[in-house]
């Protein structure tokens, strides 16, 4: 392959859980797929010989002072719930679903209006860092694809699913499939028109569809059967919730006399290309269904402190072998920022560990073994994503995908404070993750090329 790009920066990543490597004033050499072909670091031999070799070329860029992360991977969105973002929080999920959330679901079959919100949402996230999405889209197909179209053209790595919700008990009538026969015949259809669509995208960008029943209670056994089917007739990457509050745990308790985990796996829609959100009640027998068939739990800590009623013990799962990412859950999650995420998810693991309850003595409040650091919250938001993606993602690495973020902690509107003078490595990611907004973000490059320069 062509060497395309010769980048000198100074980046952090996280190629182990909890562990974090700062490469200093490195040069990345990227090949014209987009492909990192080869790391230099300031001790190898050849590092100066690169640089009297390239520094003059036209392809050479030194980000100098500025530091690269790996580009953020959000694994669940609802795409088309970002207008109502912030709104209702404070109600019952059963209010917010049927006075917010379904009524503007319902609205996108309006095709003009799909493109309006989804155009600014996918600009929105691309801002904040995030590079690869999975999305929920609606029950339209046009609408949905849609979305699949903006991801190829703005430059965003788009994983994008029709939901699927036909059962007429469980969802309104204004707002469902309208038989599961139409169900299935659309998500096939629409597996067929993104593939179709991808053809045109930059292999590594890429748009993939997603297999997405919303979750079990919205959707007819015979639905889940199919879904499965077209999951291994594809080999799609599936999308759900599991597990996620009490009264869904509970409720697929009762109607299937099985666990949550129990029934996707039964329904073959837990397979090593399965994301599943939430996961706050899954015990360690449903972790060894997901670590058998190598399937992951998006962690989505903002939303789950509205409405699923307990904290994903994080630490917990990892121990048992159960590869975590992270999510925004929009707009469960009000913020569309993973760096926001990030900091919930050590903010929730602490008072899992540390308890609420302050009426019990503190070596019985909590959950001891729970906090999750900011650099182990990190590699969920980066490494952990590519490992759910079954992708080479979230790390600096040769042979990895050359997706970053370019963070400026002297950006006027945002300057970090940097006064000290005994400062390590790990001070300054900690105050990236901390501190950051989205005016630190002054560009973001997918597979090689810059998508997003900030003036």
């Amino acid at each position: 392959m062509k060497i395309e790009k010769i980048i000198k920066a100074s980046f952090f990543h996280s190629p182990k859980y909890g562990e974090i490597e700062f490469l200093e004033n490195a040069v990345l050499l990227v090949s014209d797929n987009g492909i990192i072909s080869e790391i230099i670091r300031k001790e190898d031999e050849s590092y100066q010989q690169i640089l009297d070799k390239y520094s003059k070329d036209n392809n050479f860029i030194d980000f100098k002072d500025k530091v690269l992360l790996p580009g953020f991977i959000d694994l669940h969105i609802h795409a088309p719930q970002w207008p109502q973002a912030g709104l209702a929080l404070d109600d019952e999920l059963s209010y917010w679903l049927n006075n917010f959330t379904f009524p503007l679901e319902s609205k996108y079959e309006d095709i003009n209006y799909a493109r309006e919100v989804y155009t600014d949402l996918v600009k929105t996230l691309l801002a904040n860092g995030t590079t690869s999405a999975m999305y929920f889209g609606t029950i339209h197909n046009e609408a949905t694809l849609e979305l699949a179209k903006i991801c190829a053209n703005l430059g965003q790595r788009g994983f994008v699913g029709k939901v699927v919700m036909d059962d007429k008990t469980m969802n309104p009538d204004f707002y469902r499939d309208n038989s599961t026969k139409e169900a299935i015949e659309n998500t096939e259809k629409f597996i067929n028109d993104v593939q179709k669509l991808s053809k045109d995208v930059p292999q590594g960008q890429g748009v993939y569809p997603v297999i997405t029943p919303r979750f079990v209670p919205s959707c007819t056994d015979d639905a889940l059967l199919e879904l499965g089917k077209l999951a291994k007739k594809y080999n799609c990457y599936i999308q759900s919730h599991c597990s996620e509050s009490d009264w869904e745990h509970n409720f697929v308790l009762e109607r299937f006399g099985k666990r949550d985990t129990e029934v996707l796996n039964q329904f073959g829609l837990l397979t090593d290309k399965s994301i599943m959100a939430h996961g706050n009640f899954i015990n360690s027998e449903d972790a060894d269904i997901f670590k058998n068939n190598k399937s992951s739990v998006c962690h989505c800590p903002i939303s789950n402190s509205y409405f699923a009623n307990a904290v994903l013990p994080v630490n917990k799962l990892k121990k048992q072998g159960l590869n975590i990412c992270l999510g925004t859950d929009i707009s469960g999650g009000f913020s569309p920022s993973l760096y926001n995420n990030i900091k919930h998810t050590v903010m929730a693991s602490r008072m899992l560990n540390d308890g609420v309850d302050n009426s019990l003595d503190s070596h019985c409040r909590g959950n001891h073994g729970s906090k999750v650091s900011v650099f182990e919250a990190f590699y969920l938001a980066t490494t952990g994503g590519g490992e759910a993606l079954k992708l080479p993602l979230g790390l600096f690495k040769e042979g990895y995908i050359c997706d970053f973020q370019v963070i400026d902690i002297n950006t006027p509107t945002n300057k970090l404070p940097n006064y000290l003078d005994n400062e390590e490595d790990k001070h300054l990611l900690q105050k990236i993750l901390y501190l950051s907004t989205s005016e630190n973000i002054r560009e973001v490059w997918i597979q090689g090329k810059q998508i997003l320069k900030k003036d």
